[in-house]
């Protein structure tokens, strides 16, 4: 796999400091797990982070602090233990928010052939896996936040570039585009955003309330 595509600088910054909602982590995360050079410009950035709290001053906890801690632990519920899974083709942070593979995947359509499944995360933001024909594009649209998108399987084009499997395209308010999945092989992609799509034809805009995006 060779990735062009990355996560930009001040993305992988936030992410390693806790800033971003569950959606987009989760696609950094799934991205990372693929892509050596982002891994270890994280891993700066994780060190970073760490020698900053090393050298801040604490502040003093108040008297019985740490024994209502340990109280509130005791209070959950017991960790259940976790069956391994079996390797499949996607990456395992994913593998974990779908509960399998591809083939677990509940997919519901959304128009031109395009498929969806919206991914369980705080309501900060949205994530979806795409699933997108071959040669079949995505409607025209612009964005009224950011949108952060990895391919999975296949390959689409657009305005920008071309982007393969992970690659990750990140889409901000000046972006208009067509994505079009390449020939030859139906693309899958996972989708974060955190504002709903500025569609440019009447069809999509009155679908984007029931299909949330």
């Amino acid at each position: 796999m060779t990735i062009r595509h990355h996560i930009p600088d001040r993305l992988l910054m936030a992410y390693a400091a806790g800033q971003l909602p569950e959606a987009f982590s989760l696609v950094i995360a799934t991205h990372v797990s693929v892509c050596d050079v982002c891994r270890a410009q994280l891993a700066a950035y994780e060190a970073l982070g760490g020698a900053v709290v090393e050298r801040t001053e604490g502040i003093a906890m108040r008297d019985g602090s740490l024994e209502a801690l340990m109280a509130r632990l005791d209070a959950l519920p017991p960790v259940s233990k976790t069956v391994a899974r079996p390797r499949g083709s996607l990456p395992a942070p994913l593998m974990d928010y779908i509960g399998g593979d591809l083939d677990s995947v509940k997919w519901r359509p959304i128009g031109m052939g395009v498929r969806q499944a919206l991914l369980p995360t705080d309501r900060s933001a949205t994530v979806r896996l795409l699933h997108i024909p071959a040669g079949a594009p995505v409607p025209d649209h612009g964005h009224r936040g950011l949108e952060m998108t990895m391919v999975l399987r296949g390959a689409f084009r657009d305005q920008l570039d071309r982007f393969g499997p992970g690659d990750v395209e990140v889409a901000d308010t000046e972006l208009h585009h067509t994505p079009v999945a390449e020939q030859g092989e139906d693309c899958i992609c996972l989708a974060a955003t955190d504002a709903p799509l500025r569609f440019t034809g009447m069809v999509p805009r009155l679908a984007q309330k029931f299909l949330r995006i």
